[in-house]
């Protein structure tokens, strides 16, 4: 039996809110001690099917891709995407973590500590797959679909936060996800702003290459 309109939105939203978060679980579950690449490889790409399938949707639920976050791009996307990476690697980043220091909360580590276990190459493909996917996901897709049903732009934003939010907690835990939160509703506020999301992608992608990759050497 053929979904409907509204059958197809709602999985759309399940696949790009929920989807990411269960396929971090599973990624955390098989993982094995010491790490291997295989089964964080396998859940890698289910997470890039599972993009596409609501890349799919979102094309067949229209009106277009375009109206997914684009509409806003040009020439200053790029700049603008290196300008915001800056202001989390050497403003953010580190107030960030002087604060979950000064909170007796346990910040990142453990998660670099899990990710530095895998291939240098693998890191750069996960970066560049996750963050842009993240940002198309929760940023472009869910809150234009959000809003259309609601009405609401903030709530619409709000549940999108939260999703992105709680995706983060299996690898990198509650203590994080207090960081995660604020950067999150920063990209949020920057994207209802300018509907942009070729800047978010670039902003996100620059910083979790920063955070992931190069704080391994």
């Amino acid at each position: 039996m053929p979904l409907t309109p509204s059958g197809l939105i709602q999985v759309g939203l399940v696949l790009a809110l929920v989807g990411p978060g269960l396929i971090a679980m599973l990624s955390n579950a098989i993982a094995t001690t010491p790490e291997t690449l295989a089964p964080r490889a396998l859940t890698l790409l289910l997470f890039v099917v599972i993009t596409m399938g609501v890349v799919w949707i979102a094309h067949a639920q229209g009106p277009t891709l375009n109206t997914y976050g684009f509409a806003g791009a040009g020439w200053f996307s790029l700049p603008g995407g290196f300008l915001l990476a800056a202001f989390f690697i050497f403003v953010y980043g580190p107030a960030a973590y002087a604060a979950l220091l000064a909170l007796g909360v346990s910040g990142f580590d453990i998660g670099l500590n899990t990710l530095h276990a895998l291939p240098q190459w693998y890191l750069i493909l996960v970066v560049i797959v996750i963050a842009s996917t993240e940002e198309w996901l929760y940023r472009a897709y869910a809150i234009e679909t959000l809003e259309r049903l609601t009405g609401r732009t903030w709530l619409a934003a709000g549940i999108s936060l939260g999703a992105f939010t709680l995706v983060h907690l299996p690898l990198w835990g509650p203590g994080p996800a207090l960081s995660i939160v604020i950067s999150g509703a920063i990209f949020t506020a920057l994207y209802i702003w300018h509907r942009d999301i070729i800047l978010l992608i670039v902003g996100h992608v620059c910083t979790d290459l920063y955070g992931i990759v190069l704080s391994r050497t």
